[in-house]
């Protein structure tokens, strides 16, 4: 990928689903995305694609392997933005935000919190629900839950 031509976007058009043939080897998509694991502890806005690309380890499509490398050739055109850390205010943020049913397959909820101190983020995740959210507000009151013990 080192002559690869860079991107400006993360993920393409392209949907994540069983749909296409089954990589012939794995091996090299496996390589791809533990590498990505590693760089999202100073990119963390990639995190979310690069927790979508895991949930397809053990059996990897074509569509998975293209957006594995459209995301290699994004990291390549933005190779100069890291997460910064600057002193300001010691105060303590929180922002948080619920998918309701968005998982196509199985229908349960994404969410993700960002927590920071002045202008330094400290501490993000995001994640899927173990139960299905029988509405929105049920999905939203989860995610804050889920803030907030993070935040105590």
């Amino acid at each position: 990928m080192v002559g690869a031509k860079p991107c400006s976007t993360i993920v393409g058009y392209v949907k994540l689903d069983h749909s296409e043939d089954l990589l012939p080897d794995p091996t090299s998509y496996r390589s791809i995305v533990g590498a990505l694991q590693c760089i999202t502890w100073t990119r963390p806005y990639i995190s979310f694609i690069v927790g979508k690309l895991c949930q397809f380890m053990h059996s990897p499509h074509l569509p998975h392997f293209q957006a594995a490398k459209r995301l290699l050739r994004y990291l390549k055109g933005t190779i100069n933005q890291r997460l910064p850390f600057q002193p300001g205010t010691p105060t303590l943020q929180a922002f948080c935000d619920a998918d309701w049913a968005g998982g196509p397959f199985d229908r349960r909820s994404t969410s993700g919190f960002c927590i920071f101190f002045g202008l330094n983020l400290i501490s993000w995740s995001s994640k899927k629900h173990h139960i299905i959210a029988c509405n929105s507000t049920e999905a939203e009151y989860r995610t804050l839950a889920h803030t907030y013990a993070e935040l105590i």
